[in-house]
């Protein structure tokens, strides 16, 4: 069954709506949750790591794809989301069915995750608080600056763990989370081809290949 639960969070949305628009490097404070610091650290670290190898201007767009490869397979809880955003549809698909999907949604989802990221050019990642809905379920708000960027630009990091284990399950840019979308957007096009998975995954390939052709 689809864990629907682990992407609502409506005190979460309630607290970063208001922070959202003076998400600075201060801590957005609720009398309702308190954050993460275990989480916090986990996000400092990885996401950084992940902007500055796309920002390395010393590597080629075929090494950069490799390193965010590894690092999504180290810190995003890839299975997790991937059965999230096939929604109802995970409940009826067969196993071999979701083992396709899963390859073709990874390739497509590195290509998003990446684009999106590397499109800011932001070259240091700062924590700028986070929000607990509830033990283990935190989301980080973070703002990515320098580099080619004009102004700060605020990513927000949904995690899930404990200690200094910790994986991403979905990323907030300008205000919208993108497995949420994902979601809503992969249920609809199922409902309209009668569930067939096989106009989904053709979808997701040819929009991955977009993607590819457009790096630099």
């Amino acid at each position: 069954m689809v864990d629907n639960m682990l992407f609502s969070f409506p005190k979460i949305c309630a607290v970063f709506a208001v922070c959202a628009t003076v998400f600075a490097p201060s801590v957005c404070v609720s009398a309702e949750v308190r954050g993460s610091p275990q989480a916090e650290k986990f996000v400092q670290s990885e996401a950084q790591e992940i902007l500055a190898v796309l920002a390395n201007r010393d590597q080629s767009a075929a090494q950069k794809s490799r390193l965010f490869h590894e690092a999504v397979s180290r810190i995003v809880d890839v299975p997790k989301v991937t059965n999230f955003v096939l929604g109802k549809y995970a409940r009826t698909i067969t196993a071999a069915q979701k083992d396709q999907f899963s390859s073709i949604f990874r390739v497509y989802a590195e290509s998003v995750y990446e684009r999106r990221l590397g499109d800011y050019r932001g070259q240091k990642l700062r924590v700028t608080g986070s929000v607990q809905n509830r033990p283990g379920d935190v989301v980080v708000g973070t703002i990515i600056y320098g580099g080619g960027l004009s102004q700060a630009v605020p990513v927000s990091w949904r995690v899930q763990g404990a200690g200094s284990a910790w994986k991403i399950i979905d990323v907030q840019f300008r205000g919208v989370w993108l497995a949420i979308t994902q979601q809503q957007d992969f249920v609809s096009t199922l409902d309209n081809s009668g569930g067939d998975l096989g106009v989904l995954m053709s979808q997701l390939q040819r929009e991955a290949q977009r993607r590819v052709h457009r790096k630099p």
